[in-house]
């Protein structure tokens, strides 16, 4: 931690602002800019599949906050907030942020700020303790989906099933149906191979959550899904390795 760089990320909505934090950042000889955006979602989506050790980001954001995202990621990395709202400082300082910046921000206050993130990074307890935001295949067991104006946590052991409506997805859960914008063959890649199947063009089911298999038919609960001729034979092999001896 020593002798590389600070791998941090840069957020906000304002353009302008966003390109003062990154010139900032990169006239700092320990800092690593890796990312930068003006949305929030973005860099959400960034942080669960890349390592970050550094984030700088706004509060107020269309969409989702500063506070919302750092709730997500559960403060398992060092945050730098900006705002041109005082009142938002001791809010904060609640969740252990690094340091608070109020715009406009100058270089020599932004500079203090990131030398207490090298501090905190640096020190023993931290590298011990502190967990790098990163969804692996073999560690991740949820996604967040953008649904109704707003991003809903969805663990994959309460999926049943997702259908396939055009250009939208159905996930259908144990309590509830989320439409989210999704490409069908993205929202798959996104899923891990266990315990999820694709069965149809139009269909992805959880194995786990299968009540019974009737023919090319799958019952899951009062819901009835076809399994395709060209999904069938993976489909078949898997259950039968996993869960009936034929």
């Amino acid at each position: 931690m020593n002798t590389n760089k600070i791998i941090c990320i840069a957020v906000d909505d304002e353009p302008w602002a966003l390109s003062l934090l990154t010139n900032y950042i990169k006239k700092i000889h320990f800092l690593n800019l890796v990312f930068e955006t003006c949305e929030l979602l973005a860099a959400l989506e960034y942080l669960q599949s890349n390592t970050v050790q550094l984030a700088c980001m706004d509060i107020l954001m269309p969409d989702l906050t500063g506070m919302q995202i750092m709730k997500i990621i559960q403060n398992k990395i060092p945050v730098i907030l900006t705002t041109a709202y005082t009142e938002y400082a001791l809010e904060g300082y609640e969740h252990n942020v690094i340091d608070y910046l109020v715009k406009p921000i100058t270089f020599g206050r932004f500079c203090k700020a990131v030398e207490k993130a090298r501090q905190v990074l640096q020190s023993p307890a931290t590298v011990k303790e502190m967990t790098v935001i990163s969804n692996t295949s073999e560690t991740k067991n949820y996604l967040f989906v953008k649904t109704d104006g707003k991003v809903v946590k969805v663990n994959f052991e309460e999926i049943l099933f997702l259908e396939g409506l055009k250009d939208y997805i159905a996930i259908n859960t144990k309590t509830e149906k989320l439409i989210i914008l999704q490409n069908f063959k993205t929202m798959e890649e996104s899923l891990p191979a266990t315990p999820f199947i694709r069965v149809h063009k139009s269909y992805i089911v959880s194995l786990e959550k299968i009540d019974s298999v009737e023919r090319n038919r799958i019952f899951i609960g009062t819901k009835i899904i076809p399994v395709s001729d060209t999904y069938k034979d993976v489909f078949f092999t898997k259950i039968n390795k996993h869960y009936y001896n034929w």
